[in-house]
């Protein structure tokens, strides 16, 4: 069943990744409290991902704190090693990433997608969400393909 409004995020664990190196974090403890923009797309470095998905929050960054959001959060199915090349290669410090390695998180939260047509195998949806104190406020999935819904901008204006 896929999450809805209103509904609390699973409580799994996910692996953020920090300079340091991998650190887990469980989902209950990591989203209370605090106002989150979470992104999810198939995979780092993936063409509209990188081109598109994860430059948009960058660029908005500020602009989505300024609405009171207080954690941006990227996620994937990708291990905390290639989360933080990703953010490394083309993110910023105002973007926080979680590894979804297991795909735990896009199980949990009924999203997930096969791209074994593609040798990825089972991935999360590109989705995009308004987290706060762990309980969903805005949700936008894409359609297959598609990419206009999960973008920073489209939750600029929801915000």
């Amino acid at each position: 069943m896929t999450i809805s409004v209103g509904d609390k995020l699973p409580n799994v664990t996910l692996v953020k990744a920090t300079a340091e190196g991998p650190e887990q974090v469980q989902a209950s403890d990591y989203f209370a409290g605090k106002k989150v923009a979470l992104f999810s797309v198939p995979g780092a470095f993936t063409p509209t991902c990188s081109a598109k998905h994860l430059p948009g929050f960058v660029e908005k960054a500020s602009e989505l704190k300024a609405k009171g959001v207080d954690e941006i959060v990227g996620t994937a199915v990708n291990d905390a090693f290639v989360m933080g090349a990703w953010n490394s290669a083309a993110g910023s410090d105002d973007i926080t990433m979680l590894a979804d390695g297991n795909g735990d998180f896009a199980d949990g939260v009924g999203l997930t997608m096969d791209g074994s047509g593609f040798g990825m195998g089972k991935r999360g949806q590109r989705f995009s969400m308004v987290v706060n104190d762990g309980v969903v406020e805005q949700l936008n999935v894409e359609a297959p393909g598609d990419f206009k819904v999960s973008s920073a901008e489209h939750m600029l204006d929801q915000l």
